[in-house]
């Protein structure tokens, strides 16, 4: 496997998703809206981007199966599976609000070897593959150099579906919004993450999340020299449900904060 290769063949297709998306973005009169669960929705929109984004990668890699979002295709791959968001931030888009974004990520057995996150707002492409570093938009990326949570700025997800845990969230935003540079919530985890690895946010933490939200933006940030892993520490966060990231200096501190405050004992 061509890593590189295989990262930009995947991006000429996550840029024919876009301009999709994009156009209805523009034009959305008539948009139709369903609710999959409270707060939870999709549009035609995700459902034809992601049939575009299956179409593609399987024309790319025709032995390869999907982790999709609106399952489009429930196919498995032995060794390869593509991790999809057609539009990781609905809700933003239903209101015609920024961040939304395009996330695709590449399995490998267990491990995901390619990434691309594609904000619309400021027309930017996040993209990493296995060993090659992180980019933006043909330049080098990396996280940042903050060494506490003292300097940092953080950013979160809010829970919408999952309450489980909200007391304890509420008593995470508390602390960070006192203790750092201040929290922040864009309401597109892939975006977010993405920002993490160009070193605009210092750390990222959320639960409640899916393999499709996250699954680019995890080699993402360990490509641009971060560290990622669930609140317990656990560093293969995919299918855990939950996920903080950022650079190697803070991460200790930010780990063992999270998982304090977020999973007391």
């Amino acid at each position: 496997m061509q890593y590189q290769k295989i990262c930009f063949d995947a991006m000429e297709v996550v840029k024919e998703a876009a301009v999709y998306v994009r156009d209805r973005h523009e034009n959305r009169e008539g948009l139709n809206i369903e609710e999959k669960g409270k707060q939870n929705f999709v549009t035609e929109v995700d459902k034809k981007a992601e049939q575009i984004l299956v179409s593609g990668l399987s024309n790319l890699l025709p032995e390869s199966g999907f982790i999709a979002e609106e399952g489009t295709s429930n196919k498995r791959g032995e060794t390869y599976n593509w991790v999809i968001d057609p539009v990781d931030g609905t809700t933003n888009f239903i209101h015609g609000v920024f961040p939304f974004a395009i996330s695709v990520g590449l399995l490998e057995k267990e491990e995901i070897v390619a990434g691309i996150v594609y904000e619309f707002g400021l027309n930017e492409f996040f993209y990493s593959w296995k060993g090659g570093g992180a980019w933006l938009n043909g330049d080098p990326i990396q996280v940042s150099g903050v060494s506490t949570i003292g300097q940092a700025l953080i950013a979160t997800g809010f829970p919408y579906t999952n309450f489980t845990y909200l007391t304890e969230f509420m008593n995470s935003m508390d602390y960070f919004m006192k203790n750092s540079h201040g929290l922040r919530r864009l309401g597109s985890a892939a975006t977010d993450i993405a920002y993490v690895a160009c070193g605009r946010y210092d750390g990222f933490y959320e639960y409640g999340l899916h393999p499709w939200d996250i699954a680019a933006g995890i080699l993402l940030v360990r490509e641009a020299g971060g560290e990622v892993s669930d609140f317990d520490g656990h560093k293969e966060p995919l299918f855990s449900g939950d996920i903080i990231c950022s650079n190697r200096n803070s991460y200790a501190e930010f780990q063992e904060t999270i998982h304090k405050i977020m999973k007391p004992q």
